[in-house]
């Protein structure tokens, strides 16, 4: 018993002697007398060329970042490392948590555009046939101008800052009376050949397309494509542009430098402790939080104009996802045609009125080279409608014309139809409204401590972090305890303008687009 009461009393003394005489460092290496394990960290992570680690601790006067009044596993050369190595691995792991939604925003995009260039192609080669069809006098000189219509209609949509709907249709209509006026309401002048273009009907075809608006030989019938066309494609224009911006939003968080203050931040939470031989202490909470808002701070500004920006993209989706047959992109693009041919109609019903009115302002016409129609029944007014629903002009032309037999072929135009896609990216772009407010915190989850009662502070192993962990706010961040922020990086700062630009645009635009039901 005597024995056993003296051994225990020994073991009591090594413990003793280990807490008082040896000095507190938390989680230190095995061997504390070597650099094994930081030289092995340092080679697995690739942090730089392992013949920077020394074998054993010393002192290196000239460390700026981790520095400790003991001896050291780490050189001035390695802070260097540590430094880039730490930069790198953040804006990994920024490009990491952002990829899901570059993707999202990318993918959505690509499938949007591809969608609706299909449409396009479907309706202006649909319209066009109405010439083949109906008006083969026509024919080969409205098809540039069929096609022109609908490639600004393209260009309109997907959001370039110059287009607009009136100013397409308008052209579209100014380059297409000439053409109506000589084939159609004054055939017996004569058509117009190519070897034409230099004689003097070139300056009587300058004269229509100028005064088109005036005489006003297509009726309402203009307006009413604008009508349409704007009712429908104004909420698909303002998604397109949002979608370019948040795609470039994005890229520009990837971009964005990390400032030196930052790296020094970063290399005293992530690898000082490394230095004092503790290479799997993970830093605490506080701390980490404290070092990641500061270093994102210009990323977290953009918290709340990127949460109105998901919010109108919700919206948007909303809107196309559910609009009803009025609002719809596919029957207004479907519908065109049945505007044009309308408005076709128009100045043929008006044909004596508009050839007067025609002459008193740019004089009698020249005749033209005769051309043989390849279909002189085409000119008659009995054989131009090819579809019954075409609305005539004794009709109500308030209300868009309908598509008629075409709209059965709308589902086969499409491989996946605009409203389910339009749903599928509202419900799942609203899970990133939060993301750049949240990021700092999610770049932490996988630095905090796990299961472990102690954590690094940036200065020792602590119990918990005693400082005072402070907003994501620029404001807030004047107090931040861990790194001091001057400024936030300038492409960050140009992404938070152009968001809040064009979103309060986008804002008050689809406000106007609600007043009209669209």
């Amino acid at each position: 018993m005597f024995r056993a009461a003296l051994h225990n009393v020994d073991v009591l003394w090594v413990i003793l002697f280990y807490f008082v005489f040896l000095p507190d460092t938390g989680c230190r290496s095995a061997d504390a007398d070597s650099c094994h394990e930081v030289k092995t960290a340092y080679m697995m992570r690739q942090i730089g060329p392992v013949e920077l680690v020394p074998d054993r601790p010393g002192t290196d006067e000239s460390l700026r970042v981790c520095v400790h009044p003991g001896p050291s596993c780490c050189t001035s050369k390695m802070e260097d490392s540590y430094m880039a190595a730490v930069r790198s691995e953040t804006q990994q792991k920024m490009r990491s948590y952002s990829f899901e939604l570059k993707y999202l925003i990318a993918g959505h995009t690509k499938a949007y555009q591809e969608t609706f260039e299909s449409l396009v192609s479907f309706t202006s080669n649909l319209t066009s046939t109405l010439f083949d069809s109906a008006y083969s006098a026509l024919a080969s000189d409205c098809r540039p101008l069929v096609f022109q219509l609908f490639s600004d209609i393209k260009r309109h949509v997907s959001g370039h800052s110059n287009s607009t709907l009136g100013n397409t249709v308008r052209q579209f209509y100014n380059d297409l009376f000439p053409l109506v006026y000589r084939r159609l309401l004054n055939p017996g002048i004569g058509h117009m050949s190519p070897k034409s273009y230099s004689s003097p009907s070139t300056n009587h075809d300058d004269c229509l397309r100028m005064t088109r608006q005036d005489v006003s030989p297509f009726g309402p019938h203009p307006r009413l494509l604008v009508s349409s066309l704007s009712h429908a494609l104004e909420v698909g224009r303002a998604l397109s542009r949002l979608l370019r911006l948040a795609g470039e939003v994005v890229n520009a968080t990837e971009k964005a430098t990390l400032s030196r203050e930052c790296g020094r931040g970063l290399v005293r939470m992530q690898y000082c402790s490394h230095c004092r031989g503790m290479t799997m202490i993970r830093p605490c909470t506080g701390l980490c939080v404290n070092i990641m808002r500061g270093c994102l701070v210009g990323v977290s500004e953009l918290g709340a104009p990127w949460g109105s920006l998901v919010v109108l993209l919700q919206r948007l989706a909303a809107t196309l996802a559910t609009s009803s047959n009025h609002n719809s992109m596919e029957l207004a693009l479907l519908a065109v045609r049945n505007h044009v041919n309308d408005a076709i109609l128009h100045a043929q019903l008006h044909g004596p009125r508009i050839t007067a009115t025609v002459e008193k302002v740019c004089g009698p016409q020249a005749a033209g080279p005769m051309m043989q129609s390849a279909n002189p029944a085409s000119s008659h007014l009995t054989s131009l409608s090819p579809f019954p629903s075409v609305t005539s002009e004794r009709s109500n032309v308030t209300s868009p014309p309908s598509v008629g037999p075409l709209a059965h072929q709308r589902p086969h135009i499409l491989h996946k139809p605009l409203s389910l896609s339009f749903r599928e990216f509202e419900g799942s772009i609203q899970r990133y409204r939060w993301f750049f407010s949240e990021l700092p915190e999610m770049l932490c989850e996988s630095e905090m401590e796990v299961e472990q009662h102690t954590c690094w502070s940036g200065q020792d192993v602590v119990e918990s972090y005693a400082g005072r962990v402070v907003g994501s706010s620029f404001k807030a961040q004047k107090e931040n305890p861990e790194l001091t922020v001057r400024n936030t990086d300038t492409v960050l700062k140009g992404a938070k303008q152009r968001l809040e630009q064009l979103t309060q645009v986008q804002t008050l635009q689809i406000r106007n687009i609600g007043k009209v039901n669209v």
